[in-house]
């Protein structure tokens, strides 16, 4: 049984799918009549989905807020349009894990995987972040934040997309063997390598592909220990499910066993 242990914020993420026969009379916006809802874990909740879909023998224990945040998407369902997207949650400042238990420094060692699912959102300090990174023994990270050096020092792996490889572009070039960058249907990138993707996809929906890299990233590299075929068995994962609409989860064929 591998222990895993899943740090970071937490949102639920509602599609409202309708169908859209007409604009407003009022102003120049389409007019969506609701058909179908559905709602799934984000953000770090569906990094815990995407591992427990990847493979049975884990056990996973996941911190987050206690305050809600929602993500809700309204999609035109033909086309899969998304008109709007309207976050809630987020206004006032969600609590903090600022202070590590002895029990829950004893979860982190014990723990053969650490993922931090940083959205920035307020939940993680830096401080905190630092201190996980420490105890672990095996620890990737995927973050928003601007990065330092002290922050990623004992981090096993960064988990960037272009744009936050962007905004972190001289950080990422001093330790370029840390991070692993994300770059859609042209694959990803590891120290200065490509690893394109074998199997790239027209795009559906690109909603918590960030996630499911993360998630099979690692627990493929636990078993192999072989960064080049982790990041290929991501990129495959990655494909798969942004072919697909909404916040999919891998196919059972990606399954390890």
């Amino acid at each position: 049984m591998i222990k895993i242990l899943v740090i970071g914020e937490l949102c639920i993420d509602r599609f409202i799918y309708g169908n859209v026969n007409r604009i407003c009379p009022e102003a120049p916006v389409p007019i969506l009549n609701p058909i179908e809802i559905i709602e799934n874990n984000g953000m770090s909740g569906n990094v815990v989905d995407n591992l427990k879909s990847l493979y049975d023998k884990i056990e996973v224990v996941h911190w987050h807020q206690s305050s809600k945040i929602e993500k809700i998407r309204f999609v035109e369902k033909k086309s899969n349009h998304m008109i709007v997207r309207v976050d809630e949650g987020e206004i006032k400042p969600i609590d903090q894990l600022t202070f590590l238990s002895p029990k829950q420094r004893k979860t982190i060692t014990q723990s053969d995987i650490v993922i931090i699912s940083d959205y920035n959102k307020g939940f993680l300090p830096d401080s905190t972040i630092i201190e996980i990174s420490k105890l672990s023994k095996l620890i990737l990270m995927d973050s928003k934040k601007k990065l330092n050096d002290e922050l990623i020092e004992n981090i096993n792996f960064i988990k960037l997309n272009e744009i936050e490889y962007n905004n972190n572009k001289e950080l990422v070039d001093k330790n370029i063997d840390k991070f692993l960058i994300t770059l859609g249907s042209k694959g990803a990138k590891h120290n200065d390598i490509l690893y394109p993707s074998t199997n790239p996809q027209d795009t559906i929906d690109v909603s918590g592909a960030g996630d499911s890299f993360a998630a099979s990233f690692i627990l493929k590299y636990f078993f192999t220990k072989d960064i080049g075929e982790s990041i290929n068995f991501a990129n495959n994962v990655c494909a798969d499910v942004v072919s697909r609409k909404g916040v999919s989860l891998p196919n059972k064929k990606f399954k390890l066993s």
